[in-house]
């Protein structure tokens, strides 16, 4: 502002001297022309040595905006990397409503991710003796980001397996509970002495014919979601075929422990029925 306070001085004095006639004049007209050129020259290398620093600047501020989130890619990264996919159908669950809070983040990340695009193609418009170092940036961004969200929705899948999995886990415990329960009933040594016992635990048994038969359904969903898991190439078809085998074992083992009960208190009513006629007809001789 000083600088240019006296160029506009000296032009005015300059004019002053020309409009009363000097002798100069024309030197005078000369001498001002000559330093208004060189203060334009001057004020165009000011304006293009600032252009190029607020261009400096911009790209610097790119340059740590990209660093940052590069940095807050890694660390979302890492968090993800975790093994830990739940050890039980509550504990899956709650790792789920993490994965929805980070699923979250990302959403915010991913326009911050957007902007530095933009701002990545305006500089290079803006600075091309630049471009080649803002390109190679914000492909590396490009790059990070990619790599996350893959990550994230490998971990979502790898979860929604693992609460599968918990599930499948719970409905064959709960099965097998069940069938060790009524195994147990079914094998009972207990048998009766007289026909109205006997006619007692035939007709017990049979209610637990029934609650078996009403099982029937629950064994057979088990066994099909068992089978569309292993279909679909779960992670755990392994252990998931273990199981179904081994339910269908101790099925098998209850039909049959109920199968060799029901004959047992099938004679023995035969056997309490012999004793009762017998018993009756020694009566009736006897009389």
């Amino acid at each position: 502002a000083a600088n240019e306070s006296r160029v506009h001085s000296v032009n005015r004095l300059a004019k002053q001297l020309i409009e009363e006639g000097h002798s100069d004049a024309d030197d005078i007209q000369a001498i001002a022309d000559r330093l208004n050129k060189r203060w334009e020259t001057l004020m165009r290398l000011s304006e293009r040595r600032k252009q190029n620093l607020d261009g400096s600047h911009e790209i610097q501020r790119f340059n740590r905006d990209a660093d940052e989130t590069k940095s807050w890619i890694n660390e979302k990264g890492m968090v993800l990397s975790t093994d830990d996919f739940g050890r039980d159908l509550a504990g899956v669950q709650a790792l789920q409503r993490k994965h929805e809070g980070l699923e979250r983040d990302l959403a915010a990340l991913e326009d911050k991710v957007k902007q530095l695009t933009d701002d990545s193609g305006r500089l290079m418009t803006a600075f091309p003796m630049s471009s080649g170092a803002i390109q190679a940036k914000q492909t590396e961004i490009a790059d990070f980001w990619s790599n996350l969200k893959a990550q994230a929705a490998a971990r979502k899948t790898k979860l929604l397996d693992s609460h599968d999995l918990q599930r499948f886990l719970n409905d064959f415990r709960d099965l097998m509970a069940w069938m060790n329960s009524i195994t147990a009933l079914v094998s009972s040594d207990e048998l009766a002495k007289d026909v109205g016992g006997a006619e007692a635990l035939l007709e017990r048994h049979q209610e637990h014919r029934s609650e078996i038969d009403a099982h029937k359904a629950q064994f057979q969903a088990f066994q099909v979601f068992g089978q569309q898991l292993t279909g679909a190439g779960h992670y755990a078809t392994p252990e998931i075929k273990e199981k179904i085998d081994t339910a269908l074992a101790e099925k098998e083992a209850l039909e049959k422990a109920w199968e060799a009960r029901k004959q047992r208190l099938d004679q023995c009513l035969d056997l309490q029925l012999f004793n009762r006629d017998s018993e009756q007809a020694e009566l009736w001789m006897q009389q």
